[in-house]
C-alpha cells in the first residue's frame, strides 16, 4: 500500500484550493441576512456563532430575537448547515454536518495548498530584515529581525506575492576609515569576523586617543569614497570575510537569505548626491546650520539630517535612496522593515520625507515592523556576564547543545551526523519558535529549558506531535479515505474543524505581519490532535470506515503541521 502522498508541485498553478467551511457558512449567513455582515466566529457552544443579527435588527428597528429565529429557519437548509439555534438577544449557534466536514477533508487530501488560496491581487513586497554590520559578529539583536523577517517572507511568498528579500548591510561610513587604516598599518586582514570585531575595537581606542591616527582614518574615508583601489581592496576583503560568517549563521538558522539579497549601504552611495538634489528641488529638504535637513511641521523634535555640515552622508539619506529605488525600480507596492522599536521615529521621518518627495505614492504601503528585545533570566536585555552583547552564535550553540542532550536521551542508538542533524532540527526549531510564538512587539526571556520542553507551547511539542502522526501512517501503510456514512466523535470533529482554519491562519499572518498567529494555530492543532489520539483509536479502530477516516485525519494533520512549520522556517522531522 502507498502512504498518503502530497499533491505534486505542478498542481499549484492549476488547482483551486478547497474552500473552507467557515467561508461557506459565512456566505450562507450573509445571504440569510440580506447581505449584512454575519460576524461569524468559532464558538465553544457550537461549531460557529454568528453575531450579525444584532446590528441588523438595530438598523431595521426590529426585535433581534425574533429576527434571529427567522434567519435560523432559513439557514438549516443552507448548504453544510444542519442546525442553527437562536441564543440570547440575537446570536445564532450554527452546526455543520459530519458529511460536509468529511467532504471538506477529502477535498483537502488532494489540495497541495491545504486550503490556502493565492492572494487575489499579488504585487511586489520588499522585506528588509537581518541587516548586520560588516566586520562585526552577528549578535542577539539580529535574531528577531532575521527570524521574523524570514517567516514573513516565506508566508507572503506562499500566498503568491512577489517577495524581494533585502539584507541592508552596514558596509559604509566613517567607521571603516578607522578599521581599514589600522589593517593597512598591520599589513594583514584577519580571515575571521571575530578577529575583525576585535580589530575594530582597537581601531576605536586608537581613534579616540591618537590625533594623528584619527586624521589618517579620516583621510582613509575620503580615499574609500573616492574609489582608491588599495583602500577598496581591503574593504572588499572585510565584506568577504563578514559575509562568510553571515552565510554560516543563516545556514544554521535556516534563514533563506543569500548573497544576492545583500544590498549594503555602499550600493546607494553613488545615488546620494542626486537624492539630496531632488529633495532640495522639491522643497522637502532645506539647509540649516550648514546641514541639509528635512523638517516636519507636526514634529518639534530633531530634523532628519540627509547631509551633514561637513558634506558627509548619514544613514537617513541611504534609507531614502533605498525607498526611491525599491519603489521606482523594483516596482514595490509594499515595503516592510524589520528593525527594532528604537528606530520608530527614524522610519516615520524617512517615510514622510519619501512621500513628500514623490518616491512613496499613496498606493504604496511602507511599514516599520518593530519588535521587542530578547531578555535574560533576570528580565533585563540579554548580556554576557561582563555586560557585552551576546553573540548570536552563542545562542545557537546553547540551543543545539541542550537539544543534543534531549535527543540522545530519547534515542540512545542515534550517534554521529544523524544525532547532530536531529539536534540541530530540534534546537534551532525551538529557538525560532520561542521567538516567533511571542507577539512581535513584546520582549521575551531566552530560556533553553523552557523552549525545548516536550509539553507546552514549544516547537519541540509540535515536532513530536508531527513525528507521532507520521509514525501512525508508516505503521498503517496508507492514509485512509473519507466515508460519509461514518459518524464523527467530538474529538474528530474538533480536529477536522481546526484543519479547516489553516488558510485563515496563514492569511492572518500575511495581513497583520504577526507570525505568532500561525504559531498559536499550530499549537492548537497539535493539542487537538493529542485529544483525538487519546479518545479515538486509529490503528485499532474496529470499524474499517472509522479507521480510514482517522488515518485521513492523521495524514492531514501531519501535512498541515509540516507546511505550517515550514512557513515559519522550522523543520518537522518524520522521526524524533
Amino acid at each position: 500500500m502507498v502512504l498518503f502522498a502530497d499533491a505534486p508541485e505542478s498542481a499549484h498553478a492549476v488547482h483551486t484550493p478547497v474552500e473552507s467551511l467557515a467561508v461557506v457558512v459565512e456566505r450562507r449567513v450573509a445571504d440569510a441576512l440580506g447581505g449584512a455582515e454575519p460576524l461569524l466566529r468559532r464558538s465553544d457552544r457550537a461549531d460557529f456563532q454568528a453575531n450579525g443579527v444584532l446590528p441588523l435588527a438595530k438598523a431595521r428597528g426590529t426585535n433581534p430575537a425574533a429576527l434571529a429565529a427567522e434567519v435560523a429557519a432559513r439557514l438549516v437548509d443552507a448548504g453544510p448547515i444542519v442546525h442553527c439555534v437562536p441564543s440570547g438577544p440575537g446570536f445564532l449557534n450554527i452546526g455543520v454536518g459530519d458529511a460536509a466536514l468529511l467532504r471538506n477533508l477529502a477535498a483537502r487530501a488532494v489540495d497541495s495548498r491545504l486550503g490556502v488560496p493565492y492572494t487575489a491581487d499579488p504585487g511586489v513586497t520588499v522585506v528588509d530584515y537581518s541587516s548586520p554590520n560588516i566586520a562585526k559578529e552577528m549578535h542577539v539583536g539580529h535574531l528577531r529581525s532575521s527570524v521574523i523577517g524570514d517567516a514573513l517572507a516565506r508566508v507572503l511568498d506562499f500566498t503568491g506575492e512577489s517577495v524581494v528579500r533585502r539584507n541592508h548591510l552596514g558596509d559604509w561610513g566613517t567607521g571603516f576609515g578607522m578599521l581599514i587604516e589600522l589593517l593597512c598599518e598591520d599589513a594583514e586582514v584577519p580571515d575571521d569576523v571575530a578577529a575583525l570585531s576585535a580589530a575594530y575595537q582597537r581601531a576605536r581606542v586608537r581613534f579616540d586617543a591618537d590625533a594623528d591616527f584619527a586624521e589618517r582614518a579620516r583621510l582613509r574615508v575620503v580615499a574609500l569614497q573616492a574609489g582608491d583601489e588599495p583602500t577598496l581592496a581591503v574593504w572588499r576583503r572585510l565584506v568577504e570575510v563578514s559575509q562568510e560568517h553571515f552565510r554560516e549563521v543563516y545556514a544554521q538558522l535556516g534563514v533563506l537569505l543569500v548573497d544576492a539579497d545583500a544590498v549594503g549601504e555602499s550600493h546607494y552611495n553613488p545615488m546620494l548626491p542626486q537624492v539630496c538634489a531632488e529633495l532640495e528641488a522639491a522643497g522637502v529638504a532645506t539647509e540649516s546650520q550648514g546641514a541639509l535637513c528635512v523638517f516636519r511641521d507636526d514634529d518639534a523634535g530633531a530634523p532628519l539630517i540627509v547631509r551633514k555640515g561637513d558634506g558627509g552622508y548619514g544613514y537617513a539619506v541611504t534609507d531614502l535612496a533605498a525607498v526611491r529605488q525599491r519603489v521606482g525600480t523594483l516596482g514595490a507596492r509594499r515595503l516592510l522593515y524589520l528593525v527594532d522599536a528604537r528606530q520608530a521615529r527614524h522610519f516615520a521621518q524617512v517615510f514622510d520625507a519619501a512621500r513628500r518627495a514623490g518616491w512613496l505614492p499613496q498606493e504604496v504601503t511602507a511599514r516599520h515592523l518593530p519588535f521587542g528585545m530578547v531578555l535574560g533570566a533576570d528580565g533585563r536585555p540579554f548580556r554576557t556576564r561582563s555586560g557585552e552583547t551576546v553573540r548570536l552564535q552563542e545562542l545557537l550553540d546553547q540551543a543545539t547543545g541542550k537539544a543534543t542532550e534531549i535527543v540522545a536521551a530519547k534515542n540512545p542508538g542515534l550517534t554521529g551526523e544523524a544525532l547532530r542533524t536531529r539536534a540541530r532540527q530540534v534546537g534551532i526549531g525551538a529557538l525560532k519558535y520561542a521567538d516567533l510564538s511571542n507577539n512581535r512587539i513584546k520582549d521575551y526571556v531566552f530560556d533553553p529549558d523552557r523552549m525545548l520542553s516536550l509539553t507546552g507551547d514549544t516547537a519541540t511539542y509540535l515536532q513530536y506531535a508531527h513525528a507521532r502522526m507520521r509514525s501512525v501512517l508508516r505503521k498503517a501503510g496508507e492514509a485512509g479515505a473519507v466515508f460519509e456514512g461514518a459518524l464523527l466523535e467530538p474529538a474528530e470533529r474538533a480536529l477536522g474543524l481546526l484543519l479547516d482554519e489553516f488558510g485563515a491562519a496563514v492569511a492572518a499572518v500575511a495581513e497583520t505581519c504577526e507570525p505568532h498567529r500561525l504559531c498559536a494555530y499550530l499549537h492548537a492543532l497539535a493539542t487537538a490532535f493529542s485529544a483525538f489520539w487519546e479518545h479515538c483509536p486509529v490503528l485499532k479502530a474496529e470499524d474499517e470506515r472509522v479507521r480510514r477516516n482517522r488515518l485521513l485525519l492523521c495524514a492531514l494533520s501531519a501535512r498541515t503541521l509540516e507546511l505550517g512549520m515550514s512557513l515559519l522556517g522550522i523543520e518537522a522531522p518524520a522521526e524524533l
